[in-house]
């Protein structure tokens, strides 16, 4: 088995001419910064959630089956370059892009924090070390995919994005919004990369309230914690000048936090134990 490369979570090794295997590790990073504290079981936490999904969703996918605690093997494929995002709620970067007048939603919509918005919505980036969003006619210059390949990203995504928060709905949390990647095998789109927390916010439905930030079981809060403590702006800080920024030391109540939240997550919404 052959090192390919590492991305900010997982490590990706060449398994067999066909087929890739992706090691999950318990690394993590917010806000486009790597920090050197670990979260135990996130690893596991997020192998196992991408063995659930892939296996959960009527959509062709590149899991083959999973190896280990940590790790899956997938088929090979050539990655699309956009990150297809669904948003459900009024959360996250579309607030911020939508103060700045960077984005625009639709007439009607609450745009109280954390309100649900009347559809869900399409809301791509780039793939790149800091993500740059990207709208149908940005994607189609940039020649990361054709007119054609966009809108069928876009259904397909929505459709996955109303197929998970049913599940979600029914263990009692919301799936606030998700971020998939898809590549194409044999001449066709099929889904791919990973689903987990990581790739989505997921919250409680009986903490779930308008207008206030909410209780996250996933990443965000690790990134809630470095906004209140004004590391996000530190960091922003850092880029504008052209420097890299800092990652400061998670304190133990977080980390700790995060592990049971994950856990608890996926014990909830698969219904199966770790």
């Amino acid at each position: 088995m052959k090192f390919l490369t590492s991305g900010k979570v997982k490590d990706l090794y060449i398994y067999n001419e066909d087929t890739l295997l992706f090691r999950f590790s318990d690394r993590v990073s917010a806000y486009d910064v790597k920090f050197k504290e670990t979260i135990p079981r996130k690893g596991e936490v997020l192998c196992k959630f991408a063995e659930f999904w892939f296996n959960e969703l009527s959509v062709p996918n590149h899991f083959v089956k999973r190896h280990s605690d940590t790790e899956i093997i997938v088929k090979k494929m050539d990655m699309l370059p956009i990150e297809c995002v669904v948003r459900g709620y009024f959360y996250g970067s579309l607030v911020s892009r939508w103060k700045k007048g960077e984005v625009q939603v639709s007439s009607g919509t609450d745009t109280t924090l954390a309100a649900k918005l009347h559809e869900p919505i399409f809301d791509p980036t780039t793939k790149s070390e800091h993500d740059i969003p990207i709208d149908k006619t940005k994607a189609i210059e940039m020649k990361l995919v054709s007119e054609e390949q966009y809108k069928w990203l876009e259904k397909t995504s929505i459709d996955i994005y109303k197929k998970m928060t049913k599940v979600a709905d029914n263990t009692g949390f919301i799936l606030a919004d998700l971020k998939l990647e898809f590549g194409i095998l044999d001449g066709e789109i099929i889904l791919g990369d990973s689903i987990g927390p990581d790739e989505y916010r997921l919250w409680p439905k009986d903490s779930y309230e308008v207008g206030k930030i909410q209780e996250a079981y996933d990443k965000q809060l690790l990134r809630d914690w470095l906004t209140a403590n004004g590391y996000q702006k530190q960091f922003d800080d850092a880029r504008d000048a052209g420097e890299e920024p800092i990652a400061p030391k998670i304190p133990e109540e977080i980390i700790q936090k995060m592990t049971n939240r994950y856990v608890a997550a996926y014990e909830r919404l698969t219904g199966n134990s770790l």
